[in-house]
């Protein structure tokens, strides 16, 4: 009897350090979560302004190319962010001023089939963008926003700092009435707004 009540014991113990380095073993091999920005999950969208009123004209790119990257924060995969945007995916939900946009706006810059940058994190929310446009690189500052795995980025870019002042008239050209006001004055403003929200993938 005394026997059994010691091997009994015995094997109790035998068990409960067993399950013990299970535990132990499961939480050294814990991964860190790696964080990874996908095109498809990615919408860039703008917003431009007419007339001396500054209506609003929004849109957005369908398309948007990103550099491969993998970090273990979403502040760390989104800080030195490559991208590339092909300015033939502009989308206003208007064919005949998509059409315009790409021939007498983009058309007539310099080497901008993309509009090609990189993102910059400064802050806890704030950073830098980078585009080349029309041939003339240049920043602006941005905003940005992460909640869990979905991040928001804005942005006010100058269209004259990409030395574009040619392609703001060639639009307000061939958009002549459609960008008049009250006033009867046509307008295209250099100011554009942009928007960029993202769904991380966590792996």
């Amino acid at each position: 009897m005394n026997n059994k009540i010691i091997f009994l014991s015995i094997l109790s113990l035998l068990l409960f350090s067993c399950k013990t380095d299970v535990k132990k073993g499961e939480n050294n091999t814990a991964k860190e979560k790696v964080y990874s920005i996908e095109a498809l999950t990615t919408k860039v969208g703008w917003t431009a302004y007419k007339t001396t009123d500054k209506v609003a004209v929004n849109g957005e790119f369908t398309k948007v190319n990103i550099t491969p990257k993998k970090a273990s924060t979403a502040k760390e995969v989104l800080n030195g962010l490559e991208f590339s945007i092909p300015v033939s995916s502009i989308f206003s939900n208007n064919e005949v001023r998509d059409t315009k946009l790409k021939q007498f706006f983009f058309g007539v810059m310099d080497n901008t089939e993309l509009l090609s940058g990189t993102v910059v994190t400064t802050s806890d929310n704030k950073g830098t963008a980078t585009i080349t446009m029309n041939g003339v690189k240049n920043s602006f500052p941005i905003e940005y926003m992460i909640s869990g795995q979905m991040i928001t980025l804005s942005g006010t870019l100058n269209l004259a700092d990409f030395n574009a002042n040619s392609a703001i008239e060639s639009l307000n050209k061939a958009c002549l009435d459609l960008h008049k006001g009250a006033d009867g004055i046509s307008k295209t403003w250099s100011e554009v707004e942009i928007e960029v929200a993202t769904y991380l993938k966590v792996e």
